[in-house]
């Protein structure tokens, strides 16, 4: 496989830290870049993240002496590049103007942003579940007039909690109905309890957008193309709720559906149908894929936080207590590590995937 050289924009962020990390040992990607906001530019990595990094691991001693760029600067990070990661925090229209700006200039860029989430031409993906949404990217070079040039991006990281779940249930039994409650990490929120002592021994019932996040963006990932555009699936109602609970990373969901069709799945099918589910990223052997996406616990007090979040570097699903409901036909808990699988992990695999397509 070649090798790539890779910028991170957005470097001195919590999901900026992570993918410094993630991307220290990458077998196919090599981090040549990083940029931040004008306050950060000029000043070493390390000087730049004193007193904010916010991971458990040290900072990489690749990255520690690297100059930060101002990511305004396209022209400077673009000479040094194949293409970029981006998780920069500004205003959406912000971000979609940079966004838009890097492909313009043929710097493909993997966002971890969710302007461009709507786009319609802007694929979301997840490799195991919809890959083949890669092809709008030619539709998408052809309205920015580039060869190279094209924006990419990971969908939310709290449906990585649930929807990988669902996925392979849709497939084969037509789910039709979906409650979805997630628990989420304060690490969704770019926070530590050190930053955020308010969500000690606290839970806060409101996260601002993210529940309508949720219904929505599932819609895009199980759409299809029609001509230059994905267009949402029409054939499933989510609803959700979505709270925020004092855990410093990993999200969890309960989750209740009921199927379309009259032939209606067993618990022990179901099962089976996860834990023999495999998709592209599975198929590709991927770097940073899990050697199985979802794994299912039958004792009755999993998944947990602690035990599961780092299943396969993080990068697995993890699912338990699935039962018959009286409501909906079934019900079941998932959890995801919302900054490795939900964010610069899930951003690093769809990468991969697209440089595996050739689409990088």
């Amino acid at each position: 496989m070649k090798k790539y050289n890779v910028g991170i924009i957005g470097a001195t962020g919590m999901v900026g830290q992570r993918f410094a990390l993630l991307l220290e040992h990458h077998p196919w990607f090599t981090v040549t870049a990083v940029a931040a906001s004008p306050r950060s530019a000029g000043k070493t990595y390390a000087d730049a993240i004193e007193g904010r990094w916010a991971m458990t691991e040290s900072v990489p001693d690749y990255i520690r002496d690297m100059v930060i760029l101002d990511a305004s600067d396209i022209q400077s990070v673009k000479e040094q590049v194949d293409f970029v990661f981006c998780a920069v925090d500004m205003k959406k229209d912000e971000i979609r103007a940079l966004e838009d700006a890097y492909a313009r200039a043929e710097v493909p860029v993997i966002s971890n942003n969710s302007a461009h989430r709507g786009t319609p031409d802007v694929p979301m993906i997840v490799p195991e579940i919809n890959p083949e949404h890669a092809r709008i990217i030619e539709s998408q070079r052809k309205r920015l007039g580039t060869k190279r040039g094209f924006v990419a991006v990971k969908s939310n990281c709290s449906l990585q909690s649930y929807v990988p779940a669902i996925h392979p249930l849709k497939e084969r039994y037509k789910v039709n109905k979906v409650l979805a409650c997630t628990y989420q990490a304060i690490s969704g929120a770019g926070k530590t309890f050190e930053r955020w002592p308010e969500m000690v021994d606290n839970v806060i019932p409101y996260i601002g957008g993210e529940e309508e996040k949720s219904e929505r963006e599932p819609l895009k990932l199980w759409g299809h193309i029609e001509g230059d555009r994905i267009v949402n699936a029409d054939d499933i109602d989510i609803t959700s709720q979505c709270i925020r609970v004092p855990v410093s990373d990993g999200h969890t969901a309960a989750v209740f559906l009921s199927f379309g069709t009259e032939e209606k799945p067993s618990v022990d099918e179901i099962i089976e149908i996860w834990n023999s589910y495999r998709g592209r990223a599975q198929e590709l052997e991927l770097p940073s894929a899990p050697k199985q996406f979802l794994h299912y616990f039958s004792e009755p007090d999993r998944p947990q936080i602690k035990s599961e979040r780092n299943l396969e570097n993080g990068m697995a699903v993890s699912v338990g207590r699935l039962r018959e409901d009286s409501q909906y036909d079934m019900k079941f808990v998932c959890m995801s590590h919302n900054t490795l699988r939900g964010a610069a992990g899930g951003a690093v695999l769809m990468a991969e995937l697209l440089c595996a397509e050739g689409y990088l």
